[in-house]
């Protein structure tokens, strides 16, 4: 188990991180979401030790974090890290000997590892060689191939196209299902939805949500209103709080409800005036509208 408690960083004036309190446990994924400097870069280089944090603990196991808990650790940052003039090998063993892994060990792995993430190249090639997927692919061989028990990464959908995302998303899943402890940072807010047991959001440092996907959404009210099959549109127009009513290439109509006490009355006049309506589909925000919220407030 990981557990940061009540961290905080300063720079100068600046407050990068204000009490942040989290926990990993084995086998679940952490996402750290936020704008740029919110301070998720921050709370990385603390856990690996980069920086110190002004006030604060970085628990591994309910003991502060040494050497030998961080030799554990795989880290992807998002600024990539390969050295361009190198070939992958040599880059994978110079990895490996940092983290204790056998050289016959690693070619095998590495082997795998390639024909997994369908790398095009051999592992003799440079990484300059490379397109800007492979190397993001080799990137993320270079993370995992020790098995780390803590995996941190750091915008890793970043360039990928669908294809390749769904290759990633494998192998995070994968390292789950081993009980990796896994914290990723993404602004793709579909995949923080689709991978994430928890979620923490910073803004200016602050923790302005926490908590499951799902009970981070049911915080919000029903207000994103769906209607396939309506026939007379002035229903939705007549309603006082309903706003931003679209029609999409389909036929169906978007809107969007001051309160979901709203679609209540208006279901039953849609069913009133013309006794059948195949969708009426009133949901809760997307967690990428949500962030879009708590990014716009004050």
């Amino acid at each position: 188990m990981l557990e940061l408690k009540n961290i905080h960083k300063r720079f100068a004036n600046k407050v990068a991180l204000n009490d942040l309190s989290l926990v990993v446990n084995d086998g679940e994924i952490l996402s750290l979401i936020g704008q740029n400097g919110a301070g998720k870069s921050t709370t990385f280089r603390i856990i690996l030790d980069f920086i110190q944090a002004d006030k604060g603990n970085v628990l591994w196991d309910g003991k502060v974090m040494g050497k030998k808990e961080r030799s554990q650790i795989g880290f992807m940052p998002e600024e990539r890290g390969l050295y361009q003039k190198e070939t992958i090998i040599n880059q994978m063993i110079y990895f490996a000997d940092l983290h204790g892994m056998e050289h016959i060990e690693l070619r095998t792995k590495l082997k795998d590892w390639m024909k997994r993430l369908n790398v095009v190249g051999k592992s003799t090639d440079r990484v300059e060689s490379l397109s800007k997927g492979n190397a993001q692919k080799v990137q993320l061989i270079a993370t995992m191939l020790f098995e780390p028990k803590l995996l941190i990464l750091d915008e890793p959908f970043s360039g990928l196209d669908p294809v390749n995302a769904t290759l990633l998303v494998n192998e995070i899943l994968k390292a789950k299902e081993n009980g990796a402890m896994i914290i990723l940072s993404s602004h793709n807010m579909d995949n923080v939805e689709r991978l994430s047991d928890k979620v923490v959001m910073l803004k200016h440092g602050n923790t302005v949500l926490e908590g499951t996907p799902l009970e981070i959404i049911h915080r919000f009210e029903r207000t994103k209103l769906r209607v396939d099959g309506l026939v007379d549109l002035e229903i939705l127009k007549k309603f006082n709080g309903v706003s931003n009513i679209k029609c999409d290439s389909r036929g169906v109509y978007h809107a969007e409800l001051q309160n979901e006490g709203i679609g209540k009355s208006m279901f039953k006049r849609i069913c009133q005036n013309q006794g059948y309506i195949p969708v009426f589909d009133q949901s809760y925000p997307s967690l990428d509208e949500i962030f879009k919220i708590k990014v716009d407030e004050s």
